[in-house]
């Protein structure tokens, strides 16, 4: 299919389909994720990182979001911090993260940075209504943004919690309805679970 699209010679509808084309490769990414949560310990692979280098690479995967957003800028501020983790897994968390900042940030920016031992990606978008708050890490649950996002499946921010969980990291959200998303992931625990 990415051939094919290729092929096309009308420029704007060629940047749609490869854009739907990336969509489609996530969700599938999404669904085998799921079935692999199970047998995750078994596929966990952990290592003291460079941070800065999955970031890099999860940004590079994602970067068709980004580039076609007119009206969106991604600020990748440098880090030396390193982290003892699994660079796949983690790579999945980071770039269903970025993924919902870019479907839920129409125009400003979206932002990475690390803090302390916390990598914090903080967008101006639309933001998360207060009560669904408690809510957003529930398998399945997708709130007022996703039920207007036809979409949105519930199972995204579900497996970052669940893929955070077992790499011993901790995630959280912060978000201001019209005021933009900041989620967390923090890297103050020093071992990885391996249950």
């Amino acid at each position: 299919l990415r051939l094919l699209v290729q092929e096309n010679p009308d420029v704007q509808s060629r940047n749609e389909m490869l854009q739907e084309l990336f969509k489609t490769g996530q969700y599938v990414d999404m669904v085998l994720g799921y079935l692999r949560l199970e047998s995750m310990h078994s596929d966990l692979s952990p290592q003291t990182l460079r941070l800065q280098d999955v970031v890099n690479e999860s940004v590079r995967r994602v970067s068709t979001l980004f580039i076609h957003k007119k009206g969106v800028r991604l600020l990748v501020e440098e880090s030396d911090l390193r982290v003892t983790t699994d660079a796949k897994w983690l790579s999945f968390v980071l770039e269903q993260i970025l993924t919902n900042a870019a479907k839920y940030t129409p125009q400003g920016s979206v932002r990475i940075y690390t803090q302390n031992n916390t990598l914090i990606v903080e967008d101006t978008g639309i933001g998360i209504r207060a009560e669904e708050l408690p809510r957003i890490f529930e398998r399945g649950f997708t709130g007022f943004n996703g039920r207007r996002n036809s979409h949105s499946t519930g199972l995204g921010l579900y497996l970052c919690r669940q893929i955070c969980q077992n790499l011993g990291h901790e995630i959280s959200i912060t978000s201001e309805l019209g005021q933009g998303t900041k989620v967390c992931l923090s890297f103050a625990r020093p071992r990885l679970l391996m249950d």
